[in-house]
């Protein structure tokens, strides 16, 4: 039988504070779209049908340092270099001049959700179990679903705003691997995955990117995650 003082110890365990860690990992990247001219546009997507993207990127990675790898080009149009701005200066590709959606975050269906109790909110604390090791984010929606039966989906599904007044756009996606979040959330009692709500948006790309991540209504600051990159892909395309 337990005694006096471990019944005391289970009920200040059950009745907090308890914190526990979140943190998504999987593929994701940065993704920067701009505003382009109907002369870049033309220019590019003439390049990339015949060529593929590979030019593309090189132009959009080095355009502020004017350092190229070019595979099929000696020089880029002046009419076709969209990251000039109009005073002739060159800006990186993620802080165009002309930028209308900027991204970063893991793919919603190529990622998972760790959680675990740690000993308190400060980044680093000791760690106490593991309650999630692991799941697919999908999975878990799925799993909770189920087990509510077909009442709570932990997963918020928007799309981005359509930008009707953009007639030609261009994107170039940074395609990373690794942790895009790290938060820590106080709870009195233990961690209910019901109370979790993971918001995705869907960019231009198609993609539904997880930007936002929620327990018990409250967002949950993300620490900031560790991801190495694996790439580049860019693309033109008229809206």
């Amino acid at each position: 039988m337990a005694t006096s003082e471990e019944k005391q110890e289970l009920v200040d365990n059950l009745s907090g504070p308890r914190y526990y860690r979140i943190t998504i990992s999987g593929y994701g990247g940065e993704s920067a779209y701009m505003s382009i001219s109907q002369e870049a546009f033309e220019f590019w997507k003439d390049h990339t049908e015949q060529y593929g993207e590979e030019d593309l990127v090189q132009y959009m990675i080095g355009a502020e340092d004017g350092d190229f790898e070019f595979d099929q080009l000696e020089a880029v149009p002046t009419e076709a270099e969209f990251l000039t701005d109009e005073d002739g200066d060159a800006c990186p590709w993620f802080e165009s001049h002309s930028e209308i959606e900027h991204t970063f975050g893991a793919t919603y269906d190529s990622s998972y959700i760790s959680v675990d109790e740690v000993a308190g909110e400060e980044y680093g604390a000791k760690h106490i179990t593991e309650v999630i090791g692991q799941k697919d984010v999908s999975e878990l929606n799925d799993q909770v679903l189920e087990e509510s039966e077909n009442t709570i989906e932990i997963i918020d599904m928007s799309c981005c705003d359509e930008h009707a007044e953009v007639k030609y756009i261009a994107q170039l996606y940074s395609i990373e691997k690794g942790g895009f979040f790290d938060g820590v959330v106080e709870t009195v009692g233990e961690f209910d995955p019901r109370k979790l709500k993971i918001h995705t948006v869907e960019y231009m790309n198609g993609e539904d990117t997880i930007t936002e991540v929620y327990y018990d209504g409250v967002e949950i600051d993300n620490y900031g995650g560790d991801t190495n990159g694996k790439g580049y892909s860019a693309a033109v395309w008229e809206n």
